[in-house]
């Protein structure tokens, strides 16, 4: 690939890449607002209270993880801080890696064969 071809694919990839980030901030700005407007300044989980520049610091969390499902009365949004939304997802991807359950979450056995069911018997010989 010439050098020419290169800058042209960076290009290409850096328009791509900043206007996902403008629809992005377009859509987040929609719904952020329309939350501020609806709700108390007030993290959910945690209680703080945000005003002047530190509204910033205060996030739409949706509450079934779908950024997409914007309902107009705010039905799938909480307000919380940042750092009540990063435990909030964090608490989810660490359930995973764990194995367990996240809050809300059933989930089928990974394995139902149990290979040392019998061990006692086969050890002593038995069937």
């Amino acid at each position: 690939m010439t050098t020419e071809n290169a800058q042209g694919n960076n290009d290409k990839m850096d328009r791509i890449v900043a206007e996902a980030r403008r629809e992005r901030e377009r859509r987040e700005t929609t719904y952020r607002e329309r939350a501020l407007k609806l709700f108390p300044k007030i993290c959910a989980r945690c209680g703080r209270e945000f005003e002047g520049k530190r509204l910033r610091e205060l996030t739409v969390h949706h509450k079934d993880h779908n950024h997409d499902n914007n309902p107009p009365d705010g039905s799938n949004w909480e307000l919380l801080c940042l750092y009540c939304h990063d435990n909030e997802h964090s608490r989810g991807l660490v359930s995973e890696w764990v194995g367990e359950e996240a809050p809300g979450e059933t989930r089928q056995p990974s394995a139902t064969h149990k290979p040392f069911a019998d061990l006692e018997n086969l050890l002593k010989g038995e069937k």
